[in-house]
């Protein structure tokens, strides 16, 4: 049979048919692949990215540094790029001379919940901008980060600036205090030591950010915790936190003075010596006089500077006295009571003891020396 030429046999159609569903199959195939490689590729950049952002961004090095502190690693934090002050290039005074006796674990307080929420460009670095918890409260700080070289193929960062701040520290009334629980004494920190003014204030480098809260517990005197938080990079922050005297302090003071007026008492004269009191008379002493404390003063403390003061407090002598009329030679008794103010002031000496400063009618002080305990 002669077949007709535009007309495939049957087998040569079976062919075709085949051929064309492989060439589909085939660039269906294609496809698919492709589409596969478009998802690897979106999914490789992503993962790039996602790890860039955890592991290698400014984002990442500030949650590291965070991460430290929260851990109490304060000696991991100050090694990572940037943390340490050169001393040598501050022209700040406070940050020149300040103590870091506060850069360890033990003064560290806690700080939690901490999220990056903005990363920025800001001119030759990149601002990073943190929400948290310090010791409960809430929180924002912004620190810059510049990239330092790299890693391989990936960048390191180093803090453009120090996140480091300064908490100026002025305690009144006591030389010994503790932050966050650690305890220190003004004259171990302060620049001058023993020598510097109790009311000169004490820079003390701390990390920011972080809550710092200063307490008092010694023997004369206590203060409940005064917090600051340090929020800012290089910032100075005052701290002034005034104590209270103890209830053996005022004891102490209070048997000081008793003893004082006491000894006031056994003066046979009309005007004892430095004492708060004294009478005069118009006419001739025949015999010395006698003296006694009829009232002894409630002796209370309030501030001053940078220690205390006796505000003028009420009691009363008693004197009893013959004397010899001028006018008529007559002789008569003088027995009554001396009513007078005891106000005075405290201070604390280098060596620990405390001053007591009672002043008498010429506003002459008398001095009283006891241990500070």
């Amino acid at each position: 049979m002669v077949q007709s030429a535009g007309v495939l046999a049957p087998g040569a159609r079976r062919r075709r048919a085949r051929t064309a569903r492989r060439a589909a199959s085939v660039w269906s195939d294609l496809a698919v692949l492709a589409l596969v490689g478009v998802v690897l590729v979106a999914a490789l950049g992503a993962g790039g990215i996602s790890v860039y952002r955890e592991f290698y961004s400014p984002s990442a090095f500030v949650t590291r540094y965070l991460d430290l502190l929260s851990q109490g690693r304060a000696a991991d934090a100050l090694r990572l790029p940037g943390v340490a002050i050169e001393r040598s290039d501050l022209d700040q005074g406070s940050f020149r001379n300040a103590s870091d006796a506060l850069l360890r674990r033990a003064a560290l307080a806690p700080l939690t919940d901490v999220a990056v929420t903005e990363e920025r460009p800001d001119r030759d670095a990149t601002a990073v901008t943190v929400h948290y918890k310090a010791d409960g409260h809430p929180g924002t700080s912004t620190f810059r980060i510049r990239q330092t070289g790299w890693i391989g193929i990936a960048p390191s960062w180093g803090f453009a600036q120090s996140p480091l701040s300064v908490v100026d520290l002025t305690v009144r009334g006591s030389d010994r205090f503790a932050v966050n629980g650690f305890e220190l004494d003004r004259r171990q920190v302060a620049a001058k030591g023993a020598q510097a003014s109790p009311l000169d204030p004490v820079p003390l480098l701390v990390f920011s950010p972080g809550l710092y809260s200063v307490s008092v517990k010694t023997a004369t005197a206590t203060a409940d915790g005064v917090g600051v938080l340090a929020d800012k990079p290089l910032a100075e922050v005052p701290l002034d936190v005034q104590t209270h005297p103890t209830d053996a302090f005022v004891k102490i003071v209070q048997q000081r003075v008793d003893e004082f007026l006491t000894q006031c008492a056994t003066q046979n004269v009309l005007q004892p010596t430095g004492c708060p009191f004294g009478m005069t008379v118009p006419n001739r002493v025949t015999h010395p006089p006698t003296w006694s404390i009829v009232s002894l003063p409630a002796v209370t403390l309030q501030p001053s500077g940078a220690g205390w003061k006796i505000p003028p407090t009420p009691a009363t002598a008693h004197i009893v006295v013959e004397v010899q009329s001028l006018y008529d030679g007559s002789l008569s008794e003088v027995d009554q009571d001396v009513p007078f103010h005891v106000d005075g002031t405290i201070q604390f000496l280098p060596d620990g003891s405390a001053s007591i400063s009672i002043t008498s009618p010429d506003q002459s002080p008398t001095e009283d020396h006891s241990d500070q305990g």
